[in-house]
């Protein structure tokens, strides 16, 4: 009677100790992207990139198209440091009111073709809300 309530013991904390493994991989992988800046991923090619991509770059100057509805928007996406890599991106949903022209941007997406189609779009605080500044303008 011992073996058998132990054996079913083991059996138990197999199923839990698997049930738990498979939550913390499935977890992972699904939350796991690479971050590049647009000269980085410009440079992998077509079957390298990834399924899910977070990319950092600059809003390029008098690129952004917003569609009829207000909701979303289109714009280049320009390298950093190096300004003639750019990614043509699309965005469909509500836009930060700090978008603009020129603002830093990390959108998170996947590429399709020649376009990243964005499901994420968050801009850099401008540094008139960093702490430093307050105080000079105060």
């Amino acid at each position: 009677m011992a073996k058998k309530s132990s054996s079913l013991f083991i059996v138990a904390f197999l199923l839990f100790a698997f049930g738990i493994g498979y939550m913390v991989w499935s977890g992972v992988s699904q939350n796991s992207v690479y971050f590049l800046n647009v000269s980085e991923a410009l440079a992998k090619e077509q079957a390298q990139t990834p399924l899910s991509a977070r990319i950092f770059g600059t809003v390029a100057n008098e690129s952004i198209e917003r569609p009829q509805d207000g909701l979303g928007a289109s714009f280049l996406l320009e390298d950093y440091e190096n300004k003639a890599q750019t990614i043509h991106v699309t965005y469909k949903g509500v836009v930060p009111d700090t978008f603009t022209n020129g603002s830093e941007v990390i959108i998170e997406g996947s590429m399709q073709g020649t376009v990243f189609t964005a499901k994420t779009l968050m801009t850099k605080c401008p540094s008139k809300y960093q702490k430093e500044n307050r105080e000079k303008n105060a």
